[in-house]
């Protein structure tokens, strides 16, 4: 009897008779039944065998290995632990690749030789892993472009509320916190909105911020987590927000303009603008200004648009002037002369209030430790105010719209009014915080802190600089106000020779330590406010006291020109 042919029988379509299969059994002939397709080929790994000397060597591709390497650790992030030990394994390579060296073949290749390795050897190995990271970080972040700092520790261990934000997360360092993540959805709401008002597709704004990525990566300190697509869409997703909300804060009608509700939870003139106003300005929840002036260029269809930005800017964080008098310059033209110069939202609010320029340094910036302890010494010598009053040193308002423009004319000390709110203290931190970090900056804000930190050390200071009009504050108490001051200044010290109240230290350190006759005038004006409190607390506590006063004061005059005439009359005769 003949059989059909193998290939026949494996076809699913022809059946076996019971007696050819019976045959077929005896003749150890089994039908598998349908013949599945085979499995597609793995992707080629990045790299090749290659067999030196009856050694096993593998050659890796430099830029393909690290791409390969990071989709792994894209696809395992959750599900596997980074490797510690720094180890290339795979299905069949784990136990060849378990004790390896690296050695260097030729520039862009790595070869992992297969041999007996020690744990020397992988300690020099996870050490040179180190001195690579470290390299390439070194390639993607030029120190040179930082400007978005952490706060130091030393900073913010005592108050890291008023360095993280509150209600909108931007940029990297809070991205995906739980307090901020309510706000999200308003994000992809600003995003949809931009894209319907400006008709524009999302991809134009996604090629553009991959554009700019690894300049923006540069701007933040450290590595960021965030991949290529995460970090893409976080520019476009926080940029458009941020866009929106200083747009439509520009005038009465700037949301409504845009197409939002008046009775919008977010974008609107009341509400959470506050909150979303004071995460703004943190030095941890920045954006780089070019990023912010690239998707306003795409959205407005026009380029060189670099100054509307900072325009917009100055004129949304106008209500955090801590001056009790209105701004003489236009916010819209004091900021922007120099775009390329301003490095964020919080730069830019800081360059608004030390306008007009102040006058150069006498030199920049100095760190030697001597130098600070003496300045240090120095400025804890300055008196309090009420003891600069009761020395002869009264202090009276001056009408400027600079809180920082502080006078010594004549023996009065002249300091414009400031005004202190909740969000003061944060606002003066983070301030303090990017003067501490960047070292293009000077330390202005910094050393007008701690000159009123001086001058305010007790109650009675804040008292008499209320009386004067000088602070003006919605805190719960005087108390609060100087503990305020003296948070500001924990770990910060700065060098006198680089702030601009040098020389206006020095004259008020002279005149109080060695002018006798601010001395004597001191020692006058005790007295005199001795007796006039004791009068006053003894003899005229209410109005009515005054009354009889006057009247002795009269009968006593009346009594003297009576005397005065009968003696005239007596000595001179008519």
């Amino acid at each position: 009897m003949k059989f059909k042919s193998v290939t026949s029988l494996l076809q699913p379509s022809i059946t076996l008779s019971p007696s050819i299969s019976a045959k077929a059994s005896t003749n150890k002939m089994v039908n598998f039944g349908p013949i599945p397709p085979p499995p597609p080929p793995p992707p080629p790994p990045p790299f090749r065998f290659r067999f030196i000397e009856h050694q096993a060597k593998i050659a890796f591709d430099k830029n393909k290995l690290k791409r390969y390497l990071e989709n792994l650790r894209e696809q395992n992030r959750e599900s596997q632990p980074v490797n510690q030990d720094h180890k290339i394994t795979g299905p069949d390579q784990e136990q060849n690749l378990e004790n390896h060296e690296h050695t260097a073949s030729k520039p862009g290749t790595i070869e992992v030789i297969k041999g007996s390795g020690t744990k020397h050897d992988d300690w020099v190995i996870s050490i040179r892993d180190k001195l690579d990271q470290a390299d390439r970080h070194n390639d993607i972040t030029s120190l040179g472009k930082l400007c978005i700092y952490k706060v130091p520790h030393y900073l913010h261990q005592d108050d890291k509320k008023s360095y993280s934000p509150q209600a909108v997360a931007l940029g990297p360092y809070h991205h995906g916190e739980e307090q901020t993540q309510s706000m999200e959805c308003h994000k992809w709401r600003a995003v949809n909105k931009v894209l319907k008002r400006t008709k524009q597709g999302i991809e134009v704004f996604i090629d553009a911020m991959i554009e700019l990525e690894e300049k923006a990566r540069a701007c933040y300190e450290g590595t960021i987590s965030l991949n290529s697509y995460k970090f893409t869409e976080m520019l476009v997703l926080d940029g458009c927000f941020v866009l929106e909300v200083l747009r439509g804060a520009a005038s009465a009608e700037g949301f409504s303009k845009l197409g939002y509700d008046r009775n919008d939870p977010i974008f609107a003139i009341r509400g959470s603008i506050r909150s979303i106003q004071r995460d703004m300005i943190m030095l941890e929840n920045q954006l780089p200004l070019f990023v912010l002036n690239r998707l306003l260029e795409i959205q407005l269809g026009t380029r060189n648009q670099s100054g509307l930005v900072a325009q917009l800017a100055v004129q949304f964080f106008d209500p955090l002037m801590p001056t009790g008098e209105a701004v003489i310059d236009n916010p819209l033209t004091s900021i922007g002369t120099d775009p390329s110069a301003e490095l964020h939202c919080l730069d830019v609010f800081r360059r608004s209030l030390l306008l007009p320029k102040l006058e150069p340094m006498l030199s920049g910036k100095s760190w030697h430790w001597h130098s600070c302890a003496a300045d240090r010494s120095l400025q804890q010598m300055i008196p309090s105010a009420t003891d600069l009053r009761d020395a002869g040193f009264p202090f009276r308002i001056r009408k400027a719209d600079r809180f920082w423009d502080i006078k010594f004319k004549n023996g009065y000390l002249e300091l414009p009014t400031l005004v202190i709110h909740d969000g003061t203290k944060s606002l003066f931190l983070n301030l303090i915080a990017f003067e501490q970090c960047n070292i293009d900056s000077s330390n202005n804000i910094t050393s007008y802190i701690l000159f009123m930190n001086n001058l305010i050390k007790s109650t009675k200071d804040v008292t008499y600089f209320d009386e004067c009009g000088i602070i003006q504050h919605s805190l719960g108490s005087h108390s609060e106000v100087v503990d305020m001051f003296n948070q500001l200044c924990q770990e910060v010290i700065v060098n006198t020779d680089d702030i601009y109240l040098s020389q206006l230290l020095l004259e008020v350190y002279h005149c109080y330590h060695k002018n006798y006759i601010m001395k004597w005038n001191a020692w006058k004006m005790s007295v005199k406010r001795k007796y006039l409190t004791t009068l006053k607390e003894k003899y005229f506590d209410n109005p009515w006291a005054y009354l009889p006063f006057f009247a002795a004061v009269i009968l006593l005059v009346l009594t003297l020109s009576q005397t005065y005439f009968a003696a005239y009359a007596y000595f001179k005769p008519a």
